[in-house]
């Protein structure tokens, strides 16, 4: 009897041992990948959704639009001035017909900047409405960088709700064990209240992914500007292949599409025209009129009295030029100096931001290529070995729990170096200011 009550309690621990031995696969990675592309797919929709839809966006495109319809206003000669007065009116009868030089006067005059002024004006408006254009794409460029990261991040709490929820199937397992072998008196029960305090560690930590999808969440519909609530859920991520990806090419590529480039290059083009209007500014602006004034005729003799045409010229002359155009000028080459140091900053650490971003890329690839090929096997290996030695006594339970606790840290840290090769991915395209066509690995 003794020897069938030893046999049937073996049969037992081999049945629960098997289902957590399968249970501890699944946790592996032995899961049916989801069709490649399906993630870009999706991705790539979320996109097309943000520019067309998020309020920043929309808010920077009808700048842009102001600023480039309001280009002409700034090259076009200010309204005419037309003036109808009574002139040398005596004061004694105010009669019109009663001095010779009283006249009904009309009058127009017209102002007329410096030659070369008003073209600089202009270009100096057009120049401002394609910094803005460039700093619109900025923001676009942002907004995808911004989406992307969220919607990584989201699959990465996708695939930790996954893993979690597959360690509380082991864990219940590893309770209902250690339960047995106690209710055997082969076990202690501490060794229940070391699992039972596991499991509740990870109910815990459930809750706290859950909240944190919640919030992701929320992000991508924020930055879709959606009425309602975005409820879609993430997609297991692939590791995509970057041998394509070489610095000099993004470098260059960088130098001529990085919209932030352009709009200081086109702050430099705006500081350079303001440097030529502030120089002009110490030549005249002219002020032409011309004047007819209307004669009663002569209430005495009866003699039509001839009307006067009146024309003149009328110039500014810089007499407070020590305190206007020379401060202008002296503004306006500071303001140059700036846009080109700004220009230059830009320039000088895109190539090094660029080194940074692939020396990020390679070294996660790298770790993630460690831990998937030799690390997770060694894990794996270590809970199945410490699982089988437990059942014999030869090892303590927490060192059995411990190495299944590891295995699920591991599995995360995988999935973690492969969201932050593609949130860096998504990094760099904003850096280099135009999407990167890469394929896909498979995992």
């Amino acid at each position: 009897m003794k020897y069938r009550a030893s046999e049937h309690r073996f049969n037992t621990w081999r049945n629960v041992c098997i289902s957590i031995f399968s249970c501890m696969l699944l946790l592996a990675g032995i899961t049916p990948t989801q069709a490649e592309g399906a993630s870009n797919t999706a991705l790539d929709d979320l996109v097309s959704e943000a520019m067309n839809n998020n309020q920043d966006i929309k808010s920077l495109e009808e700048k842009a639009r102001a600023l480039r319809a309001e280009a002409p206003f700034a090259g076009s000669l200010r309204d005419p001035i037309l003036a109808v007065s009574l002139v040398n009116v005596p004061t004694d009868s105010f009669e019109l017909d009663q001095e010779p030089m009283t006249q009904k006067l009309i009058s127009f005059s017209q102002q007329v900047p410096w030659f070369g002024k008003l073209s600089l004006a202009e270009q100096g408006a057009e120049l401002m409405a394609v910094e803005q254009e460039a700093m619109l794409r900025v923001t676009q460029l942002s907004v995808a960088r911004q989406l992307k990261e969220a919607w990584f991040e989201l699959s990465f709490v996708e695939r930790s709700l996954d893993i979690n929820s597959r360690l509380r199937d082991i864990i219940s397992q590893i309770l209902h064990v250690a339960e047995t072998r106690y209710a055997n008196g082969e076990g202690l029960q501490q060794d229940i209240l070391m699992a039972q305090v596991q499991l509740s560690e990870l109910i815990d930590r459930d809750v706290s992914l859950k909240a944190m999808k919640t919030k992701l969440q929320d992000t991508i519909g924020g930055l879709l500007n959606r009425d309602g609530y975005f409820l879609e859920n993430g997609t297991r991520l692939e590791l995509p292949d970057i041998s394509g990806l070489k610095r000099e090419t993004l470098t260059a590529e960088a130098m001529q599409k990085n919209p932030l480039v352009e709009a200081r290059r086109a702050s430099v083009l705006k500081a350079e025209v303001d440097l030529q209007l502030a120089e002009k500014d110490y030549m005249p602006d002219m002020n032409f009129t011309v004047a007819f004034g209307q004669r009663e005729d002569d209430p005495v003799s009866g003699r039509d009295r001839s009307d006067f045409l009146s024309a003149g010229v009328s110039i500014t002359v810089p007499l407070w030029q020590n305190t206007r155009q020379d401060s202008k000028l002296a503004g306006a080459k500071n303001r140059l100096k700036s846009a080109r140091r700004a220009l230059q900053a830009v320039q000088k650490t895109l190539p090094h931001k660029i080194d940074s971003l692939l020396a990020e890329i390679n070294g996660a690839r790298e770790s993630k290529a460690l831990f998937a090929d030799g690390v997770s096997i060694q894990a794996l290996q270590l809970a199945d070995a410490s699982l089988a030695a437990y059942s014999v006594g030869q090892v303590e339970f927490s060192t059995m729990l411990s190495t299944h606790t590891r295995l699920l840290q591991v599995e995360l840290k995988i999935e973690q170096y492969i969201v932050q090769v593609h949130k860096k991915l998504a990094e760099l395209e904003e850096t280099v200011g135009q999407p990167i066509a890469l394929a896909q690995e498979k995992l």
